[in-house]
């Protein structure tokens, strides 16, 4: 979900949905690593059914971290993969189903996301490599001293994006991953587990949901299932809601705000680039004693127990005197609904809204009276009422003008805040201190007769070596330039031609944002209607599956709240049978011509040459900041693509396609892996035998439903991969392993066109016993984050930055085995 802050507001509002994970560690036995039983019950006093894997959310980190050093080369990257999965494998022990999805294309609304996230990234990648070099040259030019530069190729994170290579290569290690685990984990045997690779068109997370909410509508799914979902992303939170499973916990890595990272140049914390002073010489060899620096402590990991989310908004949401019974279950979906005008991926944020400002428990409130007096919710199984939306909508509107007012109000205090704060700050730092030729300060000097003692004799002693190998005349210019910036009563802002605060504020909106006249209120009405459908298109798609494949909203900005007039008859339906993007055609929508080394050469030049397309792909833009402070939350003002105009173009390098590239831009198939102890394997081993081609359903196991078309792909997958670790043994190898495990592909149960996924709590399903105590409400909203340890209530609380409250029976630190207990 397209909110930074959301995590960090519910977490505080609501801070005892956290708790912290107990991970058991391996054991160590002369010198040789032994793995965590995962056969035994989860540390964490829970036992969780599936877990669910949004891959996007590994790979990331995995293959470019951000807190340390980026993996060497492809084959490191795929190993991090590994062990990051095996970890949460760890923490989370599954009994039923491992389900892996990487995104595939994506609907046409979130393309538009994706196109300007890689321009930027990009963009920013040529800007570091520049800024690197030019303060490289000047440390030098100091006399300073750097690490060796690395000779290596930058890894483009564009590259994780549907169609290309290195999604190729990730699907196959994957699956020689599955089987090996499957093979020779004990704590695998029992589990179905689905990989659903980048050639599956959908988004990680919408996969893993369609699937839940297709096992769910079987008479045979167990309505006490415990699903545990790991992603970063907010709406997963959303999704979770939107399942009304009672039994859904998320895990993700545990948030620290402001968490320091190393230079990009020399690799030392403390500082940033720009900051960078080089390093000291006596860092330059392998006994590195001066070191600042420290290697990335392990991540650790949290659970959102959304059991306890919903104890919350069941307090929240309950009303009182309604003329019908009220039903949590519709407002939970009414307030999945209203989360959505705060942000979300598909359309951009109100500008009236903020989720810093309160905007939720503003709306909130609207909600209540909207419901008191129409006798009814927003929103019934992913379809909205849009009459009731545009009451919500004008009560907003009545009030955007002193929103915009506050907001500025409160900016300006925020500034003069931080400058009495710098005031403050360089008062107390004006006691003793080293000028850059290692004198005393002489209003030091003036105050005492000597200095004060030195807090850290080393750090001090490595700070004037680092002066005296620098120019003084450089060095002192490079301070007083930073002095003369912290002294500065204000800081450069840019210039904002809308001010929102003073009166004509709507003009000067649709003037500078589209170019037109606000009494254009055509134009302001056609912006409106797409806004709805949106609205209309991100409900069904988190409730219902996706709408529509070729819908976006096709503006860079959003309406005003109280533009929402007569919006009743703005949307009807989405068109019928719309198709997704290939990968490639994907990869031609989203990509920068300087990821174009990503594409057939054919494809490339169009992004390069005199070509029809041209315009989609320029080599600068700009970025409106729209009243925010950093480049990354403005607007990348990028054309749209138009996918007519796109098709036509590459209909003339088709032909030019390779087999291997036809192979990676078709549509694949999920892809279910049993080891041979579980129940199916005999079943779908018995069809594979008998050359069965027919679809067949499959209901002998009460843990999934689904289609399985018999078309046996273990041999080859397995064949393929280990031709490339060892051509001698595949002949045997893969055959050694199909006697433990077995894949085919899947396909989940599918219905009738026009069939509507209920959004209710199964029949038979039992609510989890409350664990909110009778102050949790009034603490949440006064206390900081106090995350739990485990699943247990009763066990002590603690803050996020007391590490040494949060071991648990299975963290503390164990010696290793002696040579008797390893027998």
């Amino acid at each position: 979900m397209g909110v930074p802050a959301f995590f960090r507001w519910l977490s505080r509002k609501y801070p005892s949905i956290i708790v912290h994970c107990l991970e058991e560690k391996g054991k160590e036995c002369n010198g040789v690593r032994i793995p965590v039983d995962t056969t035994k019950p989860n540390p964490n006093e829970v036992e969780f059914d599936n877990l669910y894997l949004d891959m996007n959310g590994i790979i990331h980190p995995c293959t470019h971290p951000e807190d340390k050093p980026a993996p060497k080369n492809e084959d490191e990257m795929m190993v991090a993969i590994f062990e990051y999965i095996d970890r949460l494998f760890n923490i989370v022990r599954p009994r039923r189903v491992l389900y892996m999805a990487i995104d595939g294309v994506a609907p046409r609304a979130k393309m538009n996301q994706q196109r300007s996230r890689r321009f930027r990234a990009s963009k920013e990648g040529v800007e570091l490599m520049e800024e690197k070099s030019r303060v490289r040259e000047e440390i030098i030019q100091r006399g300073g001293f750097l690490p060796p530069e690395d000779i290596k190729e930058r890894f483009d994170s564009n590259c994780i994006t549907p169609g290309t290579e290195f999604m190729d290569n990730l699907a196959r290690c994957l699956r020689y991953y599955v089987a090996d685990r499957l093979s020779n984990d004990p704590g695998w045997k029992n589990i179905v587990v689905f990989l659903s690779d980048a050639s599956v068109p959908g988004e990680g997370e919408h996969k893993i949901m369609d699937f839940i909410r297709r096992q769910r509508a079987q008479p045979n799914h167990d309505p006490n299932t415990h699903h545990c979902l790991c992603g970063a992303d907010a709406d997963l939170i959303m999704l979770g809601l939107a399942t009304h499973e009672p039994n859904f916990t998320i895990i993700r890595e545990e948030f620290k705000p402001n968490k320091p990272r190393p230079c990009a140049l020399c690799g030392q914390m403390g500082h940033e680039l720009k900051e960078c002073a080089g390093v000291a010489r006596e860092k330059q060899g392998k006994n590195d004693e001066f070191a600042d620096s420290m290697p990335a402590a392990e991540q650790e990991f949290i659970f959102i127990r959304l059991c306890v989310l919903r104890e919350y908004l069941s307090r929240e949401l309950t009303m009182a005197s309604l003329p019908f019974p009220f039903d949590f279950e519709r407002s939970v979906d009414d307030w999945v609904f209203m989360c959505f005008f705060v942000g979300n991926d598909f359309l951009p944020h109100l500008p009236s809204l903020e989720i810093r400002e309160g905007a939720i428990d503003r709306l909130v409130n609207i909600y209540k009276d909207v419901v008191h007096k129409t006798g009814g919710y927003l929103t019934h199984n992913g379809f909205v009422n849009l009459e009731r939306v545009e009451m919500i909508m004008q009560a907003v509107g009545v009030a955007e003008d002193n929103i915009f007012k506050k907001r500025k109000e409160d900016d300006e205090n925020f500034k003069r805040r931080n400058k009495e704060k710098r005031k403050r700050m360089r008062a107390e730092q004006q006691g003793p201190a080293f000028l850059t030729t290692g004198q005393f300060a002489p209003q030091a000097l003036g105050r005492r007769d000597r200095p004060e003692p030195v807090q850290n004799a080393r750090h001090q002693a490595y700070g004037m070596r680092m002066h005296s190998n620098m120019p003084s005349a450089g060095f002192s210019d490079s301070r007083g330039a930073k002095r003369k910036a912290e002294d500065s009563d204000s800081e450069p802002e840019p210039e904002d031609n809308v001010r929102l605060w003073e009166e004509g504020w709507k003009q000067r909106y649709y003037k500078s944002k589209f170019d037109v006249d606000a009494t254009d209120e055509g134009f302001r009405t056609k912006v409106v209607q797409s806004y709805v459908e949106g609205l209309c298109w991100v409900l069904r798609y988190y409730y219902q599956g996706c709408g529509s494949w070729k819908w976006y909203f096709p503006f860079h900005y959003a309406p005003f709240a109280s533009d929402f007039k007569d919006i009743n008859g703005m949307f009807t339906d989405f068109e019928k049978d719309t198709k997704p993007f290939k990968p490639l055609e994907q990869l031609m929508s989203v990509f920068p011509a300087a990821s174009g080394n990503f594409l057939p050469l054919s494809w490339r030049n169009l992004m390069i040459s005199n070509s029809s397309i041209i315009d989609f792909y320029p080599d600068d833009f700009a970025i409106d900041l729209n009243g925010k402070k950093f480049a990354w939350q403005g607007v990348a003002l990028l054309p749209f693509v138009d996918e007519r105009r796109l098709r036509a173009a590459l209909a003339d390098v088709y032909p030019d396609l390779t087999p291997d590239e036809e192979r990676r831009n078709s549509l694949g198939s999920d892809v279910l892996f049993l080891g041979k102890l579980h129940p199916l394997f005999d079943f779908i081993h018995e069809l594979y035998r008998s050359e069965s081609h027919q679809v067949t359903e499959t209901t002998a196991c009460p843990i999934v439903s689904g289609q399985i078309p018999v078309q046996f792909v273990g041999f080859v997958v397995l064949k393929n991969f280990l031709y490339i670790a060892s051509q001698d043994l595949v002949n045997h190898a893969f055959i050694f392993i199909f006697l433990f495990f077995c894949s085919v592909k899947f396909k989940d149960p599918q219905f009738a066109e026009g069939f509507v996924f209920k959004a209710v709590l199964l029949s038979g399903a039992k609510i989890p016993s409350k664990v909110l105590k009778p102050g949790d409400w009034e603490r949440g909203n006064r206390e900081p984050w106090r995350p739990q340890l485990g699943f247990n209530p009763n066990r002590q609380q603690a803050h996020l930055n007391q590490s040494a409250f949060r071991v648990g029976p299975a963290d503390k630190q164990q010696p290793p085995l002696t040579a008797e207990q390893c027998k």
